[in-house]
C-alpha cells in the first residue's frame, strides 16, 4: 500500500539526518496521498539508522493505522490536524534543530533580514503561544495542530507563503506540496534561523528587509509571472 509514498517518506526523515536537522530520533516526516486521505509518516523513536521503508506506518484521518506493525509518531495527531485544514499541503516536517528551536524557545517571530529568508517565506515565520495547561491536558498533539492554525488564521498568513512555523518552547514544523519541498522548507528555516540571530548580534538597530526586496525575491521565484530557476524546478 501506497510503496511510493513510503519510500519518499523515508528518504525524507533520511534527508533530516543529511541536513543535520535531527539528533537521536528528534523529528519526523509524514506525508499525505489526497486520493485515499491516507498518511505516511514515521514510527514513533525509531533511530534514523535503522528504519526502512517497511517501518513506515499508514494511519487515516482518524488516526487509525491502516498498515504497519509499528506506532506510529507521536507527534501524528498534529500533522492530521494540518492536513485537514491545509489542503494543499502534502508532507510535514518537524525537527528540534538547533537553530530554529532557539527562537522558539526564546518565543520570538523570525523577523526577514535578507533575501535569503525571502527566497521562501513571504513574512516573519512566526511563533506561535505558548498551549494552555488545559489543552496540554486534554489533548497535547491535537491542540498543537490546532494552535499552528490558529496563528495562520489569526495572522491572516498564507500557509504556502510561509511554509513554517515555530512552538513557543518546543520547536519548528514546516510543510511543502511534497517531501521533497517540505524538508527544503526545514533546511531553509534552520539556516534563516541562524542568520537572524547572528545579525542581531551584530546589529543590535538592524530592521527587516525592504518590503519592495521582499516581494520582489519572494514574487520571482513563487508570484505568477515567476522567472527563477528552470521550469520544474523552483529550488534550484
Amino acid at each position: 500500500m501506497l510503496e511510493k509514498l513510503k519510500q519518499e517518506v523515508l528518504d525524507a526523515n533520511l534527508a533530516l539526518v543529511d541536513h543535520n536537522l535531527i539528533k537521536f530520533t528528534w523529528g519526523n516526516v509524514s506525508a499525505i496521498d489526497r486520493e485515499s486521505n491516507l498518511i505516511v509518516i514515521k514510527p514513533s523513536g525509531v533511530e534514523y539508522s535503522k528504519l526502512t521503508v517497511d517501518d513506515m506506518v499508514v494511519v487515516n484521518l482518524d488516526g487509525e493505522t491502516v498498515e504497519g506493525k509499528m506506532n506510529p509518531s507521536s507527534d501524528t495527531k498534529t500533522h492530521i490536524e494540518l492536513y485537514k485544514h491545509f489542503k494543499d499541503i502534502g508532507s510535514i516536517v518537524h525537527t528540534h534543530s538547533k537553530w530554529a528551536t532557539i527562537w522558539a524557545q526564546s518565543t520570538r517571530d523570525i523577523p526577514a533580514y535578507g533575501t535569503t529568508h525571502a527566497d521562501t517565506f513571504y513574512t516573519e515565520i512566526p511563533c506561535a503561544r505558548f498551549l494552555t495547561k488545559n489543552e496540554v491536558d486534554e489533548d497535547y498533539e491535537r491542540a498543537t495542530g490546532s494552535l499552528i492554525i490558529e496563528t495562520f488564521r489569526s495572522r491572516n498568513l498564507d500557509e504556502m507563503a510561509t511554509p513554517g512555523i515555530l512552538l513557543s518552547g518546543h520547536g519548528p514544523f514546516a510543510w511543502g506540496k511534497d517531501s521533497t519541498q517540505a524538508v527544503y522548507n526545514a533546511v531553509v528555516l534552520e539556516e534563516v534561523a541562524q542568520m537572524a540571530l547572528f545579525t542581531e548580534q551584530l546589529n543590535t538597530e538592524v530592521k527587516p528587509l525592504m518590503q519592495t526586496v521582499l516581494d520582489k525575491h519572494y514574487l520571482r521565484k513563487h508570484g505568477k509571472d515567476a522567472y527563477y530557476g528552470q521550469k520544474g524546478n523552483e529550488n534550484e
